[in-house]
């Protein structure tokens, strides 16, 4: 699970890694990366942080495609599942909004710019509760 966890009233990952065992996954199996503040940042940490080599990203449609072309630009092999279950209030503006950061994450993979946070390797076959709060 990847997301914003910047501040201590928001923690997109552990809403995540909270319904994921509500729905039978064990905790020591779900990995949190509290750094992931982008698209862009998480593949990256996946592959430096977590070490992961191959990934099935879940996320919505109008957001995948660019997840998927960061990652296997990042030498991920990575395959897409669309998240959608509904039309999303603000669609427009969020495609909006990926036409510009599709092109931000073309200079940062071109400059190879490095994540705000890096920290050290948590390897994905391991236990994921060294990534709990």
């Amino acid at each position: 699970m990847s997301g914003d966890h910047g501040r201590d009233d928001y923690n997109e990952v552990g809403t995540m890694k909270a319904v994921a065992m509500e729905a039978g996954i064990p905790s020591s199996a779900v990995f949190m990366d509290h750094a992931g503040f982008s698209t862009y940042e998480t593949m990256y940490r996946a592959r430096e942080v977590f070490g992961v080599k191959k990934a099935i990203i879940v996320t919505q449609e109008y957001h995948l495609y660019r997840s998927l072309f960061i990652a296997n630009e990042l030498g991920i092999e990575a395959y897409g599942v669309s998240a959608d279950v509904r039309t999303y209030y603000g669609l427009f503006k969020r495609e909006l909004r990926e036409i510009l950061a599709r092109n931000k994450d073309v200079f940062y993979l071109v400059l190879d710019k490095q994540p705000t946070y890096l920290g050290d390797m948590i390897p994905i076959d391991g236990d994921g509760n060294l990534t709990n709060d």
